[in-house]
């Protein structure tokens, strides 16, 4: 096994901790299980990981058993990054800087400008921040390069989420607005469970409520946004993230914001980076 690489106890313990974390959170019991039965194939396993991974690629972890691609995902990030984000998320401890520097283009210092100097703490809020001119308003950047970061957002977006792994259409904007309906609805009147994000919450309290919920092919999590730029704005109690990811564990996110720019879907529910399609569906719903 190469020098620093995660081994194969080390990336079952992430695998069941994530599965842990889950269940606590109320998750679909089918994820909660998949993770944990992913976990003691991987403790099972003669051959280390990252020695299959050298020699196989993506297709010998997804050859494993109980190992479909989502989670061959989340075990090559493992492999080659010696981290795993979504158990990150999970623990409420994602690094925003690390998160903005998937961008092409954004190095750490300038990560690090978009995170302590306009509060952006991940893509969707660099993307409304991009939208609102706040980014080529920064010293040094300037519309060229700001153009250059929208151009890259789009690419990242037209891409599969699940890394390596393929994945297939998006929910369609209706079910992802049901979703957060039901989300600030439930959360409202107070009927989730709850969880203690590690980052801007200097007291542990738990307050950040958590929805899992199932539409069709879909498996959701949705959860109020807990980034710098919402407390700075307000917003905790308006922006909505949703996880979203299917029975291969492929995943994908959208961020739900009460619409403030003046036009058609001002005041409306609208998912970033989907605003066409919602107009689509407010005027398709108004029609009948």
């Amino acid at each position: 096994m190469s020098p620093g690489a995660l081994s194969n106890e080390e990336i079952a313990k992430h695998l069941r901790e994530a599965s842990d974390l889950l269940a606590l959170q109320e998750a679909n019991p089918f994820r909660v299980d998949a993770y944990r039965h992913a976990a003691e194939t991987v403790s099972g396993l003669r051959l280390p990981l990252e020695t299959i991974y050298r020699e196989e690629g993506f297709d010998g972890l997804v050859a494993l058993p109980t190992i479909g691609k989502g989670i061959a995902a989340a075990i090559a990030e493992m492999l080659t990054r010696r981290r795993w984000l979504f158990l990150e998320r999970l623990r409420g401890s994602e690094d925003p800087v690390e998160v903005l520097q998937r961008v092409p283009g954004v190095g750490p210092a300038l990560a690090q400008r978009f995170h302590e100097e306009l509060g952006i703490d991940d893509l969707d809020e660099l993307e409304h921040a991009l939208a609102e001119g706040e980014v080529e308003a920064l010293s040094g950047v300037g519309e060229h390069m700001a153009a250059n970061f929208r151009a890259a957002l789009e690419g990242i977006h037209a891409q599969p989420r699940g890394r390596e792994a393929t994945h297939g259409p998006e929910p369609c904007v209706g079910v992802l607005l049901g979703v957060d309906a039901e989300y600030r609805r439930k959360a409202a009147a107070d009927e989730l469970p709850k969880i203690a994000p590690e980052r801007h919450n200097p007291a542990g309290e738990r307050w950040l409520p958590v929805l899992h919920a199932h539409r069709g092919e879909w498996h959701f999590t949705a959860l109020f946004s807990n980034t710098a730029r919402a407390h700075r704005l307000g917003k905790t109690r308006d922006w909505v993230v949703l996880y979203w990811y299917d029975d291969e564990h492929d995943e994908g996110q959208h961020t739900v914001v009460t619409e403030t720019r003046p036009g058609i879907l001002e005041g409306r529910r609208v998912v970033r980076g989907r605003e066409s399609s919602c107009v689509e569906h407010y005027t398709r719903a108004e029609a009948e």
